[in-house]
C-alpha cells in the first residue's frame, strides 16, 4: 500500500513538473513568434528576468557540487553520502539554466551556429565548452559511484569535478566582469565572486531538496549532519556578503562608477527599486537574517534551517535582478564629462517591468530541473542513506 501511494505521489509531482515545464517552453515560442516586443526587454535592457533564472541555476550548479567534493575529495563520510544526489542536482540546474538561457537568446534555431563557430576572444565561447564540459565530468563522476567496479576511480573524478566547477564559476563571472561599457560590471572581483557566490546558492538549494527527499522517504535528517552543514551555509553566506562589499568598495574607490553606485545602493537617478532589492532583498532578508536563523543559539533546528536556506535562495534572486537589470538600466556613459540626451533615450535611466512569459520562461528552467531531479531520485540510487530510523510521525 505504501509503495502504491509512494508511486501515485512521484507521478503527481511528475505532472507538476512537466506542466511547469510546458508552460516555460510555450512561453519561448510565444515570443519567438510575437518577437521579444512582448517582454519588458529592448535595446537597453537585452538580459531579462529569464537570464535571472538562469545565471541563478547555473552557478547554482556550480556550488551545489561542493557537497561532492568534501566528501569524495576530502574524505567526509557526511558529505560522501549525499555525495550522489550533489551530482544529480548538478546536471539537473545546468539543464534547466541552459535550456532557459538558450530559449531566451531570441534564435534557438541557431545553436549550430554557436557550437560549431567559435571566436575565442569571447568569453562565451568559452563557456560553450565549460557547460558541457562540467555535464561530461559530472556524469562521469556520477557513473563512478553508480557502478561498484569503478570506486577507485570516483575521487580522481571529484578532484577534476572540484577543478572544473571553479573554472566554469569564474567563466560565468568574467562573461560580467569583461564587459567594458558598463559600469556596474567589468570589474576582476567578479569572478572570485560568483565563486564564493556559488558555494552558498548551491548549499541552499542542497539543503531544500535535502529535507524535501528526506520528509519524502519518511527518514530523519541526523542532526549533527544537519548542523554542519547549516554552520557551512552561514560561512559562505558571510563570506559572499563580504564580497560584495569588497565590489562596491573598489568600484566606490574609482570616481567614474559613482554615479552608478549612487544609483544602486542609494536609489538616486531612477535606482530606487534597485537599492530596495539590493538592501532589503539581499543584504537583510538574503543574508543578515540567514546569519541570525543559523547562529542563533534559539532558532536552530529544521525550521530555522530551511527558512534560512529559502532566504538565501530568495536573496540571490534579489541580488541578481539588481546586479543584471540595474546593471543595464543604467545608462551607458558614452562621452565621458559630457551630458548625453536624445530622443532615442540616451543618457535615460532604461525601463523594465518583467512580463509573464519572462516568468514563465524562468519558471519552466526551475521544472526541468525538478523534472530530472525526480526522475533520477527514482530511476537511480541517488538519495543519501545514513539516516538511521524512520522519521517520527507528525514530527
Amino acid at each position: 500500500m505504501e509503495s502504491i501511494r509512494s508511486t501515485r505521489m512521484f507521478w503527481l509531482l511528475l505532472a507538476a513538473g512537466g506542466a511547469v515545464t510546458a508552460a516555460g517552453l510555450g512561453a519561448a515560442h510565444l515570443m519567438e513568434t510575437h518577437g521579444h516586443a512582448i517582454t519588458g526587454m529592448g535595446n537597453e535592457v537585452v538580459w531579462g528576468l529569464p537570464h535571472v533564472f538562469a545565471i541563478f541555476m547555473i552557478v547554482a550548479a556550480s556550488g551545489v557540487l561542493n557537497v561532492a567534493s568534501v566528501g569524495s575529495v576530502f574524505g567526509q563520510p557526511a558529505y560522501k553520502a549525499r555525495a550522489r544526489l550533489s551530482g544529480l542536482l548538478s546536471l539537473a540546474l545546468l539543464a534547466g539554466g541552459l535550456m532557459v538561457l538558450m530559449l531566451d537568446l531570441g534564435r534557438p534555431d541557431r545553436v549550430v551556429v554557436a557550437a560549431t563557430h567559435y571566436n575565442f576572444r569571447s568569453v562565451f565561447a568559452w563557456n560553450v565548452f565549460l557547460y558541457s564540459g562540467m555535464a561530461a565530468v559530472v556524469v562521469v563522476y556520477l557513473w563512478t559511484m553508480l557502478e561498484p567496479g569503478l570506486g577507485r576511480w570516483t575521487k580522481p573524478a571529484g578532484i577534476a569535478v572540484l577543478v572544473w566547477r571553479f573554472v566554469l564559476t569564474t567563466g560565468t563571472g568574467s562573461i560580467f566582469g569583461f564587459l567594458v561599457a558598463r559600469e556596474a560590471y567589468q570589474s576582476a572581483v567578479l569572478a572570485p565572486l560568483f565563486i564564493v557566490l556559488s558555494l552558498a546558492w548551491g548549499l541552499a538549494v542542497f539543503l531544500l531538496v535535502q529535507a524535501a527527499v528526506s520528509a519524502s522517504s519518511g527518514r530523519s535528517w541526523p542532526p549533527q549532519v544537519r548542523a554542519r552543514m547549516v554552520r557551512l551555509l552561514g560561512i559562505f553566506v558571510a563570506a559572499s556578503l563580504y564580497f560584495v562589499a569588497v565590489q562596491h568598495m573598489t568600484h566606490l574607490y574609482e570616481t567614474r562608477r559613482g554615479g552608478f553606485e549612487a544609483f544602486l545602493l542609494l536609489g538616486q537617478g531612477g535606482g530606487a527599486r534597485y537599492a530596495v532589492l539590493f538592501w532589503l532583498g539581499y543584504v537583510l532578508l538574503g543574508s543578515l537574517l540567514p546569519l541570525v536563523l543559523v547562529f542563533h543559539p534559539r532558532l536552530g533546528g529544521d525550521r530555522g534551517a530551511l527558512a534560512a536556506s529559502a532566504l538565501v535562495v530568495l536573496g540571490a534572486f534579489a541580488w541578481l535582478f539588481a546586479f543584471i537589470i540595474g546593471g543595464q538600466a543604467y545608462p551607458l556613459e558614452i562621452f565621458p564629462g559630457r551630458a548625453v540626451s536624445s530622443s532615442f533615450g540616451d543618457g535615460a535611466v532604461a525601463g523594465y517591468l518583467p512580463s509573464v512569459p519572462e516568468l514563465l520562461l524562468g519558471l519552466g528552467g526551475v521544472g526541468a530541473a525538478f523534472l530530472i531531479t525526480a526522475a533520477g531520485l527514482r530511476l537511480f540510487d541517488m538519495a543519501p542513506h545514513d539516516d538511521a530510523a524512520p522519521a517520527a510521525k507528525g514530527a
